[in-house]
């Protein structure tokens, strides 16, 4: 029995898809399925990795060719990363075992949305839209720096 591509479900899918087919919730939970275990197996990399605190980067990919689907890439590193689009950042503390959300960046798209519309977002997403907001204003950069031990540098020239 062969099986068919991921290539030719996704374009199946979009050639018959209309927009009843499924809920925001039915597409999040379909695509949070494996989270949880990704995140399980790059902390226990992260731990083989390193011997100190480290981050867990989660970013969300759309297939180039195949639009509908998408695809979360989990990674370690021992800096905290730059805050970017389609981005949620952990930090993983050693001595206590304990992971720490530290933010969710959602697409370039939505971050748009999100900043047009800041004061109708519903009460159900005003995490996500204050996310956005820091991410926007420069907040999450300044605590990527402070996580990193960088100075933050002064945007004001000092007139002599």
């Amino acid at each position: 029995m062969t099986r068919e591509t991921v290539g030719k479900i996704s374009q199946d899918l979009l050639h018959n898809a209309t927009v009843l087919d499924h809920s925001a919730h039915e597409q999040m939970s379909e695509q949070l399925k494996d989270y949880e275990a990704n995140v399980i197996s790059a902390i226990d990399a992260g731990k083989k990795s390193f011997d100190h605190d480290f981050f867990l980067v989660v970013l969300t990919k759309k297939e180039r060719l195949m639009q509908n689907v998408l695809r979360n890439y989990f990674l370690t590193r021992s800096s905290c990363p730059t805050p970017d689009w389609d981005q949620a950042v952990y930090h993983y503390k050693r001595n206590t075992g304990e992971l720490e959300f530290l933010w969710v960046v959602p697409s370039k798209l939505v971050c748009k949305m999100f900043k047009e519309h800041a004061l109708q977002i519903d009460e159900s997403e005003r995490v996500l839209r204050d996310f956005v907001l820091s991410f926007e204003d420069g907040t999450l950069l300044a605590k990527s720096k402070r996580l990193n031990g960088e100075q933050e540098k002064s945007l004001f020239l000092k007139l002599s």
